[in-house]
């Protein structure tokens, strides 16, 4: 089965407090607001515009009944940036934000860290590293470069 081209893709995340936030994408993690209503939120990042996240009140009824709920954990979205050491001291030291998971490097090809957002979402903030021979077999000739 072919599929049809793919024009855009990004997650919205069912928030209790849009406006919260709102205010921590576009403060800590450099996203800018492309349409704003009390109850729906798109972001963008305006170095790599192709990159968005949006926002939704869970009780807003555009969402079906019965799915009206805030997304509470369960999400984890990674954001791979060229120092993730600059990041953390950034992040964690400077802002403050909680750390869930302290900065390391792991066999698979990531050092990284990962901080709590609204909503109970995960931030893993990765910088790709090369993977050990083991985790290095295991990417696809389809996987982008590792090393």
């Amino acid at each position: 089965m072919k599929t049809g081209r793919l024009s855009s893709f990004y997650p919205v995340i069912c928030t209790r407090d849009v406006a919260a936030s709102r205010d921590f994408y576009t403060r800590h993690l450099g996203f800018a607001t492309t349409f704003e209503a009390d109850w729906y939120v798109s972001l963008h990042r305006p170095d790599a515009p192709r990159y968005e996240l949006a926002l939704l009140d869970h009780n807003h009824p555009t969402l079906p009944e019965g799915h009206r709920v805030p997304t509470r954990g369960g999400l984890l979205l990674n954001f791979e940036v060229e120092d993730v050491d600059a990041e953390h001291r950034r992040l964690i030291g400077e802002a403050g934000l909680p750390e869930l998971l302290p900065l390391r490097t792991e066999e698979f090809g990531q050092r990284h860290f990962i901080l709590g957002a609204p909503d109970g979402v995960l931030i893993d903030v990765i910088t790709t590293t090369p993977p050990t021979e083991e985790y290095a077999a295991q990417y696809t000739s389809t996987a982008p470069d590792r090393s």
